[in-house]
């Protein structure tokens, strides 16, 4: 990480999320921005076993890990024939049994212990799993099916969640597909925020169908205001939230991805959601930017309605219009006086399948 791209994000961003060791960049984003949320990067459900030196991306040290297991403690999750389980696709990575309290009550305690007094202001905890992502293959030792990983992951978040409130941090997990748990969103963002990293979309080619995303929508649209940190020591488990999301993309910034999903931002958010980017995938070193993410379109007049295929809402200083669907939409006629990034505004617009567009008013 240079200094440009610090100030970069100091300047640009209002949320960053980074790695564990990275206090510095923590700090010094602080002192450019002292508004701005520093999310610290810590995994929920594996520890990995290339990390031999702290501060650790999980949280306990496979290390540690395996120091329990030689008192008999049993941390590690198992295959039926007692192998450990490393994940598919993530070499060192190793699932643990969120279902033990004693793991539990470890990453809590290591977790909170460590940001005590750093430059973070919280978690940004990873792998709130719903599915089976990375090959474990139930049934396992003590896990017959997901079950058993969803109410482990119910109570960490829970116990960490309340843990950091105490100690004036935050958590926001990476919830993984709300819409299929009516009510997880709810419970996991409850302490500081939630982070949805496939923002209708797994890849920049495979999309949440039209029903999918509306049900994503659905289950974020509760928790669409910035919390202040203050709040944290006012109001212990709080509200408001953050809820930040991540768009798929080649890696490029111009991709249509990017500018669809700040469209969608607007038309169902109308711009209370706090955060949005966008990103290839597992391509965490970026600082991806479009003009766009600057502007602000003002207060909504109206909902979101329904028009030629395309969902398009008004604003008192912009227009933004998103197409959910797998077809291009009719020809929607665009509002005068309406500029792109690029230049004037067309006075109608085809949206091609899964895109959007955003305009804003000369004046603003």
């Amino acid at each position: 990480m240079t200094e440009e791209q610090i100030k970069f994000a100091a300047e640009h961003y209002s949320v960053a999320l980074l790695q564990p060791r990275q206090t510095y960049a923590a700090a010094r984003l602080k002192e450019l921005n002292p508004a701005m949320t520093v999310l610290c990067y810590k995994c929920l459900s594996s520890t990995r076993s290339y990390e031999t030196e702290g501060p650790y991306t999980s949280g306990v040290s496979y290390a540690e890990a395996e120091q329990v297991e030689q008192s008999g403690e049993q941390w590690f999750a198992r295959r039926s024939n007692g192998e450990l389980i490393e994940w598919t696709g993530y070499p060192g990575h190793y699932q643990m049994q969120v279902w033990s309290p004693s793991y539990r009550w470890h990453w809590v305690r290591n977790v909170t212990t460590e940001l005590a007094g750093s430059p973070f202001d919280g978690v940004m905890a990873d792998n709130d799993i719903h599915g089976d992502y990375y090959g474990l293959n139930l049934p396992i030792q003590g896990a017959r099916n997901l079950k058993k990983f969803h109410r482990g992951l119910d109570r960490l978040v829970k116990d960490a969640g309340r843990a950091l409130n105490a100690g004036g941090k935050i958590l926001v997990p990476n919830i993984a597909e709300s819409r299929e748990t009516p009510g997880k969103w709810e419970r996991h963002s409850a302490y500081g925020g939630g982070f949805e990293e496939v923002f209708l979309g797994w890849s920049a080619t495979d999309f949440l169908d039209q029903p999918s995303a509306l049900a994503q929508m659905k289950q974020m649209m509760g928790n669409h205001h910035p919390v202040s940190l203050g709040q944290v020591h006012e109001m212990g488990v709080h509200s408001p939230r953050l809820t930040l999301l991540r768009a798929s993309t080649d890696g490029q910034d111009d991709h249509p991805n990017f500018l669809a999903a700040l469209a969608a931002f607007w038309v169902f958010g109308a711009g209370h959601w706090s955060a949005l980017s966008a990103g290839g995938h597992d391509a965490h070193n970026g600082t991806p930017w479009r003009e766009e993410l600057a502007w602000d379109l003002g207060a909504p007049h109206g909902d979101a309605v329904m028009s030629k295929g395309a969902w398009v809402r008004r604003f008192s200083q912009g227009w933004a219009a998103i197409n959910l669907g797998p077809k291009k939409s009719g020809t929607l006629t665009l509002p005068p006086g309406l500029v792109s990034a690029s230049g004037p505004a067309p006075s109608t617009l085809v949206l091609p399948a899964h895109g959007g567009g955003i305009f804003r008013y000369t004046w603003n």
